[in-house]
């Protein structure tokens, strides 16, 4: 039913975002009908933002509910509990039993499901445009009307126990995964798995359900995202409807979280596994979000990123697959739409009789010689005509565009940063990106993730 995303899991579908935060570009246009892409957005009086975005390309809509929690809000010692949450949001309300929002999207042939982050929780839909305000009821409802009981709490408990087992306990990756995240942050919540601990979930209860639920769930912690085949003055009279007519939560705090203190050691977790056939390493850097960087900085690690190792383009891919043909995945990535503090990463596995130490070797050079020499115009120029054509690209799927939006007003930024964020991004110099990785990208204060065979010897 839902789906639960940890930093590793995303770390793909987060860089395409990276790659497509923006609304009109200083590039090419798409061909499209001049009403798409008009996004408009407006508050209810109860506090919800609602963002609409346009497109009729096809009779289809996207709706998602987002939610200004996630797991890096848990209070301590409650891991898991977001995640947890969001389980518990697909059961019975006070006016509907429970499955009957699922069979009612399966019965107008849509499809639903959830996801659980640090910063954020959301709830989505994929519709016939008839059956919005339908949907719109539907979660409505469940913002406010949950019914919950320590049956269903126990029962549900159960369920988020065994998922962990089966995507963290039984996966070398994921384990190693967590270990690395809890390595790197010293002190940002980050450090906590998505997922949470194991032995804090056995621990969840009722009573710290409904108290998570009153908090976070209410009109005024949310925002409420359309895409799609829709007129925009419609989805206002069907929000005030349905989530206009919730009273306003208690106002929140500003999101004040723990930040990290000067990082000034290298680190290194290693995991031998009899499950694991390929060794592979990872080296991650903190470094600042699109919510906490100086101006530009952002931008030019998203664009680092890219030029480093962002596809079969970047330079990790040309040197160590191309040409040495040392490695068999390597690459580089930025998780730049988070509230907080974030990484930058870069990865690699060897390929054939490569030793994973000269893989090691190799990306580190490529790491060294950006800080020392830069990137070149050309290189620069045409990372940013990649970023833009992908930004062009995402326009064509709905859900892609109500993603971005969502993201990015969830984790600090707001509509107009997604809209001049292509401006920004082509206004970055190679000199910007120079001074970047040599602030950031210090192999000093690195932490390195080995995952790597069981040896026969059991060492």
């Amino acid at each position: 039913m839902t789906v639960w995303a940890d930093r590793l899991r995303l770390s793909g579908y987060v860089m395409l975002l990276g790659a497509v935060l923006t609304g009109p570009a200083s590039a090419e246009a798409p061909s499209s009908p001049a009403a798409d892409w008009a996004v408009s957005d407006f508050t209810l009086e109860n506090g919800m933002q609602v963002v609409v975005i346009p497109s009729h390309r096809a009779p289809i809509v996207t709706q998602m509910v987002w939610y200004k929690v996630g797991s890096a809000d848990e209070p301590p010692g409650k891991s898991g509990i977001a995640h947890f949450f969001e389980h518990l949001m697909f059961k019975a309300t006070t006016n509907h039993p429970e499955g009957a929002f699922d069979r009612a999207v399966a019965a107008i042939g849509g499809h639903d499901n959830a996801f659980t982050s640090y910063d954020y929780t959301c709830f989505h839909e994929t519709i016939p445009p008839g059956s919005l305000g339908e949907m719109m009821a539907f979660e409505a409802d469940r913002m406010r009307n949950l019914v919950l009981s320590d049956q269903l709490v126990e029962t549900e408990r159960d369920v988020v126990m065994e998922e962990r087992r089966a995507r963290v306990d039984n996966n070398p990756s994921a384990i190693l995964d967590e270990e690395v995240n809890a390595t790197l942050y010293q002190n940002e919540p980050y450090r906590i798995p998505v997922i949470g601990w194991m032995q804090e979930i056995q621990q969840l209860n009722r009573q710290e359900a409904r108290a998570f639920y009153d908090r976070y769930y209410v009109p005024n912690n949310a925002v409420l995202v359309v895409a799609g085949d829709v007129d925009p003055e419609k989805v206002k009279a069907l929000a005030k409807q349905t989530f206009g007519k919730l009273a306003r939560g208690p106002e929140l705090p500003p999101r004040a979280r723990p930040v990290e203190p000067e990082q000034n050691t290298r680190r290194t977790v290693t995991l031998r596994d009899a499950r694991v056939s390929l060794p592979s390493f990872s080296t991650r850097w903190v470094v600042p979000s699109y919510h906490t960087a100086k101006p530009g900085e952002a931008e030019a690690l998203d664009l680092l990123a890219e030029i480093l190792g962002g596809g079969t383009r970047s330079r990790l891919y040309q040197e160590l697959v191309v040409k040495q043909g040392i490695a068999s995945n390597v690459g580089a990535s930025f998780m730049g739409r988070m509230f907080d503090g974030t990484s930058f990463s870069v990865y690699a596995a060897p390929r054939g009789n490569a030793k994973l130490a000269d893989v090691e070797a190799a990306v580190e050079a490529q790491v060294a010689r950006i800080v020392k020499d830069g990137v070149t115009d050309t290189e620069l120029e045409k990372a940013k005509d990649r970023f833009v054509r992908s930004m062009i690209f995402a326009r064509d799927r709905q859900s892609g565009m109500a993603n971005i939006y969502g993201m990015t007003l969830t984790t600090g930024g707001t509509v107009a940063d997604v809209a001049t964020w292509p401006d920004r991004i082509r206004k970055v110099t190679a000199e910007d990106i120079k001074v970047v990785a040599a602030r950031y990208l210090d192999m000093d204060r690195a932490t390195t993730g080995y995952l790597l065979p069981k040896t026969e010897a059991g060492d």
